[in-house]
């Protein structure tokens, strides 16, 4: 297994996070709604939904990676989870971090079934064997991904808090 990683600096999040957004206006896609999958997928919601002038977002928590390399058997969603009433016409925007093996990704896609009127995915890296191909990617990588929001251990330990990511 090779120890090179792709590494995402702050700067670099910004202009990932820009061209991200210009490829989605650019496609003439305008989403009601912009669905972040907590917690890599926050802080790419939260540009997208400024950059795409969206103020309609929610979040949902999905639980896959234990530690590096590490993950649960399948994806779990957390709760609360969000409650699609009346948006069965609404254009929805997934967005995440990386689609690495894209199981939270088709996961949460499986919950916005005729619940909502699209859906779409956006990320920011997305690998070669993920399971869903997204229709917005920032950059393709099959390296391990060092984001800045993670490449330091937490100040806060809990029991099942990430070690060495």
């Amino acid at each position: 297994m090779s120890e090179e990683r792709e590494i995402l600096t702050w700067d670099l999040f910004g202009e990932a996070s820009r061209a991200l957004a210009q490829m989605i206006a650019d496609d003439d896609y305008e989403p009601d709604m912009i669905l972040s999958i907590a917690r890599g997928g926050l802080l790419i919601g939260g540009a997208m939904g400024y950059a795409l002038s969206v103020k309609n977002t929610y979040t949902m928590n999905v639980e896959f990676y234990t530690g590096v390399h590490e993950r649960l058997e399948v994806p779990r969603i957390l709760p609360p989870a969000p409650d699609f009433v009346d948006l069965h016409e609404a254009k929805i925007l997934i967005v995440d971090d990386v689609a690495d093996t894209g199981h939270t990704l088709k996961s949460v896609e499986q919950f916005c079934e005729g619940k909502v009127g699209e859906v779409r995915t956006a990320v920011i890296y997305e690998k070669s064997h993920s399971v869903v191909k997204c229709d917005y990617v920032w950059k393709r990588t099959d390296l391990w991904i060092n984001f800045p929001w993670s490449d330091k251990p937490p100040v806060a330990k809990r029991d099942w808090s990430v070690a060495d990511a």
